[in-house]
């Protein structure tokens, strides 16, 4: 359970409590089986103060006027690290025939203008591809800005971070991650943490599924890259050899299943889903294929086992064909090997987009800049990941040549004055990279704003590696935003900064 004081909300004026039991934290909420191998209905009889709200990831709740009490019961078995409880200043807003916005009372109008409409169309795609979306309501609830994370999958109610709250739509897309864990997660779970692809693999794949019929092949590889790059990155990081780059990892009796969780479920994962597609080599028939796995295996907690032997049950001319065991390809090493995915999914159609930000960033990049070559090319239509793309590659030509980063500032405000998140950080990174002074105000006020893991530790990286002056930025800030941030985060920056971590 998280305990936020007030200072630590977007209100800062009422305390604010909520669980995360993934993956077997909500031992320390209720006592029950912390295995996602079982699953139960539950009910609960939440009272509060006055003047806070209780809300759950239950199907039905009604609020009992006299004394302030909520009674949730949710009817579907659901295994015990979905049930989850938040409590605070927090009020609602409709934004879909089944789905409301739920926040502090400060980012109420501003959630419901981000999300009005947009909920259903990912729904609705879901439900085409999926199958029935079984939970009744899909709600979101925006956390304080000290959430760490960026998003939780809870039924009826997924927790997310505020920084989805772009003010201009820009990140609502990644939304659809957490819908489609209404199928593949929560619906049909993982019966180990050690086949923790099982949920995310699958996941990442029918993201991209949906985000494909709403937003276009071209758009959704560019993202697709943005996640292989990450996963790049993780294994080089770690090695590839290292044990957690297996689909199916060894628990040991003592060891945190927090600690497995890394791109490799994520990424490798989906990999390996698309490579069940590529086998099928129909997209319809591969969709009709993930309807019936979710029908077959709803409410249950599975192995990969099961997945795979319904997969080749399903297809019985791929199991003639002995698909489970070609060289290089075998099923069983997709599962047990560590490293590098033996098949990587086609994202050639999203070079449509990622060309020109290649050849922009290029331009960017020279001793001498061609202004003209520069003006002639318009990014006002470039969406989220394009940006990211383009960004990305400044970040790795960085430092550009003096005054370049000064002169991309002031030609590109979409840039360097977003309130998008994800060009926020990137934009952060860059300012650092190029020791760019005058603009470490931004760096500071992103840091003030949130406390998103994600966002937070690699600034204080890039800080910490940088000039003196950033590396007094880095203190500074610290020692003002600490205690808005979460112990966990708080922690990990201290080892960054080098400051001694106090022992729980």
């Amino acid at each position: 359970m998280s305990w936020l004081d007030s200072f630590q909300t977007a209100q800062k004026e009422k305390p604010f409590l909520y669980t995360s039991g993934f993956p077997v934290l909500n031992r320390s909420f209720f006592p029950g089986f912390h295995t996602p191998a079982t699953k139960s209905t539950y009910s609960a009889r939440i009272q509060v103060p006055e003047g806070f709200t209780a809300v759950m990831s239950a199907t039905t709740w009604e609020k009992q006027e006299k004394d302030n009490t909520f009674i949730f019961k949710m009817s579907q078995p659901i295994p015990s690290y979905l049930i989850a409880l938040a409590v605070g200043d927090i009020v609602s807003a409709e934004v879909g025939p089944r789905s409301r916005v739920w926040a502090e009372p400060c980012l109420i109008e501003a959630a419901k203008k981000e999300y009005d409409g947009v909920i259903e169309e990912f729904l609705a795609v879901g439900e085409k591809l999926f199958g029935p979306y079984v939970w009744g309501r899909y709600d979101i609830l925006f956390m304080p800005p000290s959430f760490p994370f960026g998003g939780m999958e809870n039924p009826c109610i997924t927790f997310v971070t505020p920084c989805l709250l772009a003010g201009d739509r820009s990140l609502v897309d990644v939304i659809i991650h957490e819908i489609s864990h209404s199928w593949f997660g929560n619906l049909v779970t993982n019966a180990t943490w050690g086949e923790f692809w099982l949920n995310e693999g699958f996941t990442m794949y029918a993201q991209r599924r949906i985000s494909t019929e709403v937003y276009g092949s071209a758009y959704t590889c560019l993202e697709a890259a943005t996640g292989r790059a990450l996963l790049r990155q993780h294994m080089d990081n770690t090695g590839e050899d290292h044990p957690l780059n297996k689909l199916r990892v060894i628990i040991e009796p003592g060891v945190n299943p927090d600690d497995t969780y890394n791109e490799t479920p994520y990424e490798k994962g989906y990999c390996f889903v698309s490579y069940l597609a590529h086998l099928v080599g129909d997209q319809s028939k591969f969709d009709a294929f993930l309807q019936a796995y979710v029908n077959q295996f709803k409410f249950q907690s599975i192995t990969a086992d099961d997945a795979l032997d319904f997969f080749l049950e399903y297809f019985p001319e791929l199991k003639k064909k002995g698909v489970d065991s070609l060289p290089g390809f075998e099923f069983d090493r997709w599962l047990n090997t560590p490293g590098w995915p033996p098949y990587l999914p086609d994202l050639s159609p999203g070079e449509q987009l990622m060309k020109p930000a290649d050849q922009l960033a290029e331009l960017w990049a020279a001793d001498s800049l061609n202004m003209e070559a520069i003006e002639a090319v318009d990014i006002s239509a470039w969406k989220t990941y394009q940006l990211v793309y383009f960004m990305d590659q400044i970040l790795q030509k960085s430092p550009l040549p003096e005054g370049n980063v000064e002169r991309l500032s002031e030609m590109y405000p979409k840039i360097s004055k977003a309130q998008n998140a994800e060009l926020r950080l990137r934009w952060c990174q860059i300012v650092l990279k190029n020791n760019h002074e005058s603009e470490y105000s931004k760096v500071k006020d992103f840091l003030h704003s949130q406390g998103k893991q994600k966002y937070t530790l690699p600034i204080y990286r890039a800080m910490w590696s940088g000039s003196e002056s950033a590396r007094a930025l880095a203190m500074e800030t610290f020692s003002a935003t600490a205690p808005q941030l979460h112990v966990n985060v708080q922690n990990y920056v201290k080892k960054i900064l080098g400051l001694e971590v106090a022992e729980n």
